[in-house]
């Protein structure tokens, strides 16, 4: 008999609301046999149908279910139906050349991420049920939108709760894995074997936009800056100068590969360093920029860091609001949902006291739409990007 997983009382509420997640602790008892990775229908206390998902005793998460129909059984058309639906939402919006065409649980395909890159796909699968369907899911990529070729970058560390190995590598075609892409009218290399994440981190497409009005003119440092979206966007608004910081030296060489690209290796200049160091340093030197941008990466992964991840946000927007002139702008994020909208705006507010400095607010926004939020996980809406004028 298929495994039928049954919550202890009161525990469907939030699932019935939309959240896709079954916590091992949340289930009374478990029939049926099977193995790891097989579908498992889930019921509440009283023996009422919620829905389906692969199971997993190994991980936390014991069922993420992706089904709600009792009748619909998980097969090929079924995940070529939701990929064609959540591409076509993105297409909808305008988007074109690179952007999130799968976004997981916001998309119906839990743990499945599927990022576009020009005619390259970029593949990450988290968790093992869609892992043995992974090639459904990439035959359906290539019967839909017969693409250059679909790279598996399932590297993230999150894979060994599932039970499953790091992987990288190419699942269709012979392509070059740094692929020309076009972000908000410019060139950009993204690295989608070696890069960040599945090659590039798509979900600030549009706040590096935003950052233009304020850069004009501007002398701009730009904080962790990766490969360089921010700097080029800012030396695209005619920014008179742009310094580019991070500690990675492969990164900041691509940031001078995609300036050469568009033409502003005279505005970006880029230095590597300790970004915190730097920023004391630049302080002690008494320097002062028209526009800050702090993009670092998530100073928490887990709930248990999230103090020790609030000083350290403290810290750095503290030294970023004294490197800002009179007038001047600050453009800070966190992408890490443990540190959430209402705790980084209470560290902005103890920041500019702490700095001594009046602030307003200037801009809110979020992850880009082509990384919808479910409003029924909280999870899925991760990213805060705060733009503050120092008055």
């Amino acid at each position: 008999m298929p495994y039928r997983v049954y919550l202890k009382k009161k525990e469907e509420k939030r699932i019935l609301d939309g959240h896709p997640w079954v916590y091992a602790n949340e289930a009374e008892r478990i029939e049926g046999e099977g193995k790891n990775g097989d579908l498992a229908s889930v019921y509440d206390h009283s023996g009422r149908f919620i829905g389906k998902g692969f199971i997993n005793h190994v991980s936390k998460i014991l069922v993420r279910i992706f089904i709600r129909n009792e009748d619909e059984e998980p097969c090929k058309q079924l995940f070529k139906q939701r990929i064609k639906n959540a591409v076509d939402y993105r297409e909808k919006l305008g988007y074109k050349n690179c952007y999130r065409a799968v976004f997981a649980e916001s998309d119906d395909l839990p743990a499945v991420i599927i990022d576009r890159y020009a005619d390259v796909f970029s593949v990450q699968i988290l968790s093992l049920g869609m892992e043995l369907h992974k090639q459904e899911i990439i035959d359906s990529l290539v019967e839909l939108y017969n693409p250059v070729g679909i790279y598996e970058r399932s590297d993230a560390e999150v894979r060994k709760k599932e039970g499953l190995p790091l992987v990288k590598s190419k699942l269709y075609g012979d392509f070059d894995t740094r692929v020309l892409i076009e972000e908000n009218g410019l060139k950009m290399i993204a690295d989608i074997e070696n890069g960040q994440k599945t090659g590039y981190f798509l979900d600030q497409k549009e706040n590096r936009l935003a950052v233009r009005r304020y850069a004009k003119g501007a002398s701009v440092l730009d904080c962790f800056c990766n490969v360089g979206g921010f700097s080029l966007n800012a030396a695209a608004a005619g920014a008179k100068s742009v310094t580019a910081l991070d500690i990675s030296e492969r990164a900041l060489n691509e940031v001078n590969e995609n300036a050469r690209l568009n033409g502003f290796e005279n505005i970006i200049k880029t230095q590597r360093c300790d970004v915190f160091e730097k920023l004391r340093s630049l302080k002690a030197e008494g320097e002062r920029f028209d526009l800050v941008i702090l993009d670092p990466p998530a100073f928490c992964k887990t709930a248990a860091d999230v103090k020790n991840a609030y000083r350290g946000y403290k810290d750095i927007n503290i030294l970023a609001m004294k490197l800002v002139k009179p007038g001047g702008f600050l453009a800070t994020a966190s992408c890490s949902h443990y540190m959430t909208a209402p705790l980084f705006e209470k560290m902005l507010r103890e920041a500019a006291h702490e700095s001594g400095v009046k602030i307003r607010t200037a801009e809110i926004k979020t992850q880009a739409p082509d990384h919808p939020s479910l409003l029924s996980a909280e999870e899925s809406a991760y990213l805060k990007f705060y733009v503050l004028n120092k008055m």
